[in-house]
This record gives structure tokens, C-alpha cells and sequence, in this order.
């Protein structure tokens, strides 16, 4: 058992699934107005680093700029996490088009295109409980996710950007479906109206391959429109690696994003 952090079974009746929810509370004086909230996706893999992160370095706010937050794993069950995950992360679309490197594998994946659910889950069932429960400050909340949680963060971004204060994308899957990520991000920076800027941060390790560029590709669209976006590369990680390498770096730029002025 981890210390200071509750282990909840949340049965979803937006989704029909149940989800793995680990919570983290620091101790100490609770703050004026409440905790900054960090949600982690696929909890079962980043909710301990991230929740090690937060309580170590939060005890020494004034040098590594994290200050103390309640961070929330939303995590799968075991036996389905795989394609589960690929469910719940991914937008719906007409079509499915797979990378030469996953043709034919497409079953195996399992079904896609249930983002819109699993944010109302996300939005309408678990914020709501967390509320409730934790002494948070809603106006505090920042989303991470990695690989194709990293493409639901910022599928999220461009789509209900008022959700979260902070989106901490780590090696996005820019790639998943003929890269129509990059679509939602060019609809966003031309059309949406919603003043909020600063607030995402886009990390790949430099080992890679096509991530960077297509990383770098997904930053110059923002950029080119002057929307505000910070991409670190992290030299010498891969695929597997990069998450501890990056968790401090994205989890500092939350803190700075949901600060008092």
C-alpha cells in the first residue's frame, strides 16, 4: 500500500466499464482555495512515478517549482488494458487507417473511438466525485498522458480546451490514424475563439524515430498560427524510457500554468 493515497474500484455508467483510480493526497496544511489536481492516464503504468514526483520534490517547492497537488491515476483493469485503452484514447472516426507497421493488426487492437465517452466519464462522473471528496481547487487541473494517452491529451486540448488548465503531452501518437491528429490541431489554432494560451507542453525522447518529427510537425502548426506550445526533446530516451526522464519537466510547467499571479 502506497501512503496517503486511496485505491478506488469507479464503475462508469458513461462508459460500462469499470476503472482502476488511485489517489494521492498530500499531507501537510491543506492551501487556500484548495489542491492543484494532476490526472494521470493509464494510472496502472505512471500513477507511482507520478505521485513520487509530487511528494519528493513538493517538499522543496522554492527550488524544483512543484508545489504539493493531488495526483489521480485513472488507470485499467489488468485484463483488458491493452485494448481497452486503445477504445477510450482514440476519436471516432469513418475509417481506421493503420501505419504499414500495423496492417492487418487492426482487430487485434480491439474497438477505437471512444473518447467522447470516456472524457464525459472523465468530465461528468470522476471530477465530480473527486470534488466531493478532495480538497481541490477546480480551477487547478492539468491532464497528462503518454503515447496514445498523449494523443488523447491533446485531442482534448483541441477540442474542449477549457477542460483543463495544463495539458502535458509526453511522445503523442501523432501517427494514429493517418495522422489526423494533426487535423484537430490545424481546427483548432484557425478557429477556436477560447482565449486560454500557455498551457501546453509537448516532450519526445530523441531516440524516437518519427515521433520527433512528428512531434515537431504537430508544434510548428501551433506555432504558425501563434498559439502558445512548448516542446522539450529528451536526449538519448526512447519510447520506454522517456516518461521518468520528462515527469519533473511536465509536471513543474503544470505548476507554473495553474500559479497565482
Amino acid at each position: 500500500m502506497l501512503s496517503h493515497t486511496d485505491h478506488i474500484q469507479f464503475t462508469s455508467e458513461k462508459v460500462n466499464y469499470t476503472y482502476d483510480i488511485r489517489v494521492f493526497v498530500p499531507e501537510g496544511e491543506i492551501p487556500p482555495g484548495g489542491y492543484s489536481v494532476y490526472y494521470v492516464l493509464d494510472g496502472n503504468s505512471y500513477f507511482q512515478i507520478a505521485r513520487d514526483v509530487v511528494k519528493l520534490q513538493s517538499r522543496n517547492a522554492p527550488k524544483t517549482h512543484i508545489d504539493p497537488a493531488i495526483v489521480i491515476g485513472i488507470g485499467h483493469q489488468e485484463s483488458d488494458c491493452s485494448q481497452k485503452r486503445f477504445h477510450d484514447f482514440t476519436a471516432i472516426s469513418k475509417e481506421y487507417i493503420y501505419p504499414p507497421r500495423l496492417k492487418g493488426k487492426g482487430g487485434d487492437l480491439g474497438s477505437h473511438g471512444g473518447a467522447e465517452n470516456f472524457l464525459a466519464f472523465v468530465e461528468e462522473e470522476l471530477k465530480p466525485y473527486v470534488k466531493m471528496h478532495y480538497p481541490i481547487d477546480a480551477s487547478k487541473q492539468c491532464l497528462f498522458g503518454h503515447s496514445l494517452a498523449g494523443y488523447f491529451t491533446l485531442w482534448v486540448k483541441f477540442t474542449r480546451p477549457e477542460l483543463f488548465q495544463a495539458y502535458l503531452s509526453s511522445s503523442p501518437s501523432v501517427w494514429w490514424n493517418d495522422h489526423e491528429l494533426l487535423m484537430y490541431a490545424q481546427k483548432y489554432a484557425v478557429n477556436t475563439t477560447v482565449a486560454i494560451d500557455n498551457n501546453v507542453l509537448i516532450t519526445v525522447g530523441g531516440e524516437e524515430g518519427f515521433m520527433v518529427e512528428d512531434a515537431e510537425k504537430l508544434t510548428q502548426v501551433l506555432q504558425k498560427h501563434q498559439r502558445p506550445v512548448e516542446m522539450y526533446t529528451a536526449l538519448e530516451e526512447n519510447h520506454s524510457s522517456v516518461v521518468p526522464s520528462v515527469m519533473s519537466r511536465m509536471f513543474r510547467f503544470g505548476c507554473s500554468q495553474v500559479k497565482e499571479e
